[in-house]
């Protein structure tokens, strides 16, 4: 993986080299604008990780190029900090409502700058590693919980947990009640999970309906236990009241036939290093996602653990 990289916008050729040789010894790959329009043909060419932009610049002062590089959807979430001379807390507010992430004034200490930078990055790869709508880490993080553990030798149990019936959901009810059903699993997941069951246990969102949980081996059967006790207690009153009470609702399928679907459930697929090591954390979470495809296969919601040795 390639250093970060910072583009740093400064009419003043001494203060952008300063920052150009501070930043780059601190391993960031950094580049240099002199113009609004400067920085926005290098933001074209390669967008940056963060951006360093003067506020008093000629021509487009940073607070334009902020607004620019926040209407364009490839730079929207790109960091922005804002270096200026004044300090006023009216300028500060300008600054922000531009869409700037940080304020740093002048004249500015290079160890602030560069703790502010850090914690900047630091911050934009955290919400990189989230699911955008539960906010519940990703694959990235993911994946190195599971490898983590792996290669500390630590004892764990791997759920994999996806909804039945999502898809008929879905389509039957619109995208953003079918977002409502993601969010409430994950809340769901976290409160089985680690407030029940296990407060070290791990939570996580792969994607769509999917999300696992990390905890220790003896822990998973119960914690599968109250995750579906605790899903199917909520399932019905997310459904509206006469398709709650039939237990089911209609859908065509592309021949025009009618077909029933039952009440969302959830299915668990539980891999474990009791019986079994583990080189690798995609073998974990193709065990678990084998035990899952298992156990969907029975009516309602249900879980299933992997007891093979090999």
């Amino acid at each position: 993986m390639g250093a970060e990289s910072i583009l740093v916008v400064d009419d003043s050729a001494t203060i952008a080299r300063l920052l150009q040789m501070a930043l780059a010894q601190d391993g960031y790959d950094v580049r240099v604008a002199a113009t609004g329009q400067e920085a926005l043909a290098a933001i074209d060419e390669l967008c940056p990780d963060l951006i360093l932009a003067d506020v008093m610049m000629p021509e487009m002062d940073g607070l334009e190029l902020t607004r620019r590089i926040r209407q364009d959807v490839r730079t929207a979430n790109v960091t922005v900090i804002m270096i200026t001379a004044r300090g006023m807390s009216a300028d500060r507010l300008d600054g922000l409502a531009a869409g700037a992430d940080d304020y740093i004034c002048k004249p500015f200490d290079l160890p602030e700058v560069l703790a502010r930078v850090r914690g900047a990055l630091r911050r934009s790869r955290e919400l990189k590693a989230q699911s955008p709508l539960t906010h519940l880490p990703g694959n990235v993080r993911i994946e190195e919980e599971i490898d983590a553990r792996i290669r500390g030798g630590v004892e764990f149990a791997l759920l994999y947990a996806d909804l039945d019936n999502f898809k008929a959901y879905n389509d039957h009810y619109g995208f953003a009640r079918g977002d409502d059903i993601l969010k409430l699993t994950a809340r769901l997941i976290q409160d089985v999970a680690i407030e029940a069951v296990d407060p070290d246990a791990f939570v996580g969102h792969v994607g769509g309906d999917d999300f696992v949980i990390l905890t220790r081996p003896e822990l998973a059967p119960k914690m599968a236990d109250e995750l579906i006790a605790a899903f199917d207690r909520q399932a019905p009153g997310l459904y509206d009241p006469a398709d709650a009470a039939r237990g089911y609702i209609e859908k065509e399928d592309r021949q025009g036939r009618l077909q029933r679907f039952p009440i969302v459930s959830i299915s668990i697929g539980v891999a474990t290093t009791e019986l079994r090591r583990f080189s690798h954390y995609a073998e974990a979470v193709a065990i678990a996602s084998e035990m899952k495809g298992y156990t969907k296969r029975s009516f309602g919601s249900s879980w299933a653990i992997d007891q093979r040795t090999v």
